[in-house]
């Protein structure tokens, strides 16, 4: 498992059937900054989505997330599950924002 600010991965045996290949490696956007969690280079992995979530595929020997304000993480050739952080309050429970 890997943490990356607000973004949790974590390794899976595979990408469901009916999830969907999205044009871009951006696994979440940031709301206040503009900053981004992606894939420095798009070429090294795959962004598939069902149902609002998210599954990344390496297809490379190793994929580099970046964002501005954490350290970059290589993560190896493989599948993942991609989830964004939440926050408990005794109110809610609420999405993070950048």
């Amino acid at each position: 498992m890997w943490r990356h600010g607000d973004v949790l991965i974590a390794a899976i045996d595979e990408i469901p059937n009916m999830a969907r290949m999205r044009p871009d490696v951006v696994l979440m956007r940031g709301e206040t900054t503009g900053h981004s969690h992606r894939i420095e280079t798009p070429e090294t992995a795959e962004l598939w989505e069902l149902d609002g979530q998210l599954y990344l595929k390496v297809v490379a020997k190793s994929a580099c997330l970046i964002h501005e304000e954490h350290k970059p993480i290589a993560l190896p050739q493989g599948l993942y599950r991609v989830w964004s952080q939440r926050e408990y309050t005794p109110q809610s429970i609420r999405g993070i924002v950048d």
